[in-house]
């Protein structure tokens, strides 16, 4: 082999070239002789996890829009006692409006139309909108000081999914698949549900992709109805035995060409047809709900058996996850609510309240909420001054990136407890004693949780030092949290 060959060969393609390459690895599973048969992990970084993880798999359900926090979980009495005056400006302190309400004449505060009540030994204040979330009170962590700086819906989204508010980064998702690999041969491992019928605001699949990082690790998104993932069945007149036929040859072109060009990505896409053939019998199992009990649908209501609901998607995850998918994503559109919130609250809550927790249970009944993390949160919070015009019964709220709230249940996380606070009025992030915080994303501040020190806490449960877990490309080591994120310590079990 001469010196320039060794220059230009890459591990893939040397793999590709030996006796157990990837496309041959491929047909040995298809053909029932996996080389994998013994082991618990597919694929993955050699060193990585790099310490003992709390959490194997996570179950992300991201609310799209922007829950408002003041109406959910974080409650402020002096809020509603105000509710109708104009927002002081000490505590705006000059901070950045929206293009929609920068013009308003006043900023008047609204204080929220529910009530709040604690619930569980651990007394956590939850909104009476959430009465299902209320009732896994001790089961779930409320962290109330999320901050970000995005304040418009694309880059704030973007910025929560891959650690950039700049399109083209590789998700969350893909990264973990890349960093620990896959538990199932014959499922993705990374698997995107989104709401059907949920329009609002638009959601692009680049928020599920790989960036920069191999094809194979991008997420693959299951639909509604009888073709789950889009060209995986097989057209009129073509059997399994042909579809295998045709992997071989594929295969013995794939490698033709892998000699000549040295893609790496070739071999990603022979790994790729591989895995859409063994999901030809693994899809059709999973996303069959026809055998769940009776008992399953009581819990997590009727509308699981609508396909593509919200409460059948969680439903789904579970059934994911049970099979060892590693990463699957949720997406439920619908929280922009600039106006009429407390109807559209009602309505998301009627939509996601009873599942969301059905979700939490349903995995500790099993015995795998210890192990699994579940997310439930959006890309930023909502002002605490009503956008537009204010009624006595209704209101709506703009865009707000300094102060939000999410939970997390499972997976290494502290049961039961409640994490950072906001200024009475819900404005600001704040200390104990309601006095505001001035957080900075390059030094860790007590009481306050940027996206980055989030997606870092994240990497954590699953055994991954965010600072290790990096990809070269165009000349430097990226990672999902660029060049900052902290682990949140305090919220850990």
């Amino acid at each position: 082999m001469n010196t320039e060959t060794l220059l230009t060969l890459t591990r893939r393609h040397f793999l590709s070239q030996s006796a157990l390459g990837l496309g041959a690895l491929g047909l040995a599973e298809i053909m029932g002789t996996s080389a994998h048969a013994d082991t618990k992990r597919i694929g993955g970084l050699t060193g990585v996890p790099h310490f003992k993880p709390k959490a194997k798999r996570i179950i992300y359900l991201f609310q799209s829009g922007g829950p408002a926090a003041q109406d959910l979980f974080d409650d402020k009495p002096l809020l509603r006692e105000k509710s109708g005056e104009p927002l002081p400006d000490h505590v705006r302190r000059g901070q950045r409006l929206t293009g929609m309400s920068v013009n308003q004449a006043v900023l008047p505060l609204a204080g929220s139309a529910f009530a709040f009540h604690q619930h569980g030994k651990s007394g956590q204040s939850i909104s009476d909108v959430m009465p299902h979330t209320a009732k896994i009170a001790d089961d779930i962590c409320i962290v109330r000081s999320m901050w970000t700086e995005a304040i418009n819906h694309d880059p704030a989204i973007t910025f929560f999914q891959t650690g950039s508010q700049i399109a083209g980064r590789p998700s969350m998702g893909a990264w973990i698949s890349y960093g620990l690999g896959s538990m199932n041969e014959n499922l993705p491992a990374f698997v995107v549900l989104v709401t059907a019928g949920q329009g609002d605001q638009p959601l692009y699949s680049r928020l599920w992709g790989n960036g920069y990082l191999d094809s194979r690790f991008q997420g693959v998104q299951f639909r509604a109805g009888k073709e789950p993932v889009l060209y995986l069945t097989n057209p009129e007149g073509v059997t399994g035995a042909h579809r295998k036929a045709m992997l071989e040859t594929l295969n013995a072109l794939n490698n033709i060409q892998m000699q000549k060009e040295r893609d790496p990505e070739i071999a990603s896409r022979m790994a790729q047809y591989e895995m859409a053939y063994r999901m030809q019998t693994s899809v059709p199992e999973v996303t069959d709900l026809s055998k769940e009990p009776a008992s399953t649908f009581q819990l997590y209501g009727e509308e699981a058996r609508k396909p593509g609901s919200f409460a059948a998607n969680c439903l789904l995850a579970r059934r994911l996850a049970e099979r060892g998918v590693r990463f699957i994503q949720l997406y439920h559109q619908g929280w922009d609510h600039h106006g009429d919130l407390p109807n559209a609250m009602r309505y998301q809550s009627q939509r996601t309240d009873q599942a969301s927790a059905a979700l939490v249970l349903d995995l500790k009944q099993r015995g795998m909420l210890d192990d699994t993390l579940v997310i439930w949160g959006g890309e930023f919070g909502r002002t605490s001054y009503s956008q537009g015009k204010m009624t006595k019964d209704n209101y709506g709220r703009d865009h707000h990136p300094r102060s939000f709230s999410l939970w997390m249940a499972g997976g290494g996380i502290k049961a039961g407890s409640s994490y950072g606070h906001t200024d009475p009025y819900g404005y600001n992030i704040a200390d104990a004693a309601g006095n505001p915080l001035n957080p900075s994303k390059d030094e860790f501040t007590p009481g306050a949780v940027h996206v980055h020190d989030l997606q870092a806490t994240i990497m954590h449960l699953l055994g991954i030092d965010h600072t290790r877990l990096t990809y070269r490309y165009q000349g430097r080591d990226f990672r999902i949290t660029d060049v900052h994120g902290h682990v949140v310590k305090q919220i850990l079990g």
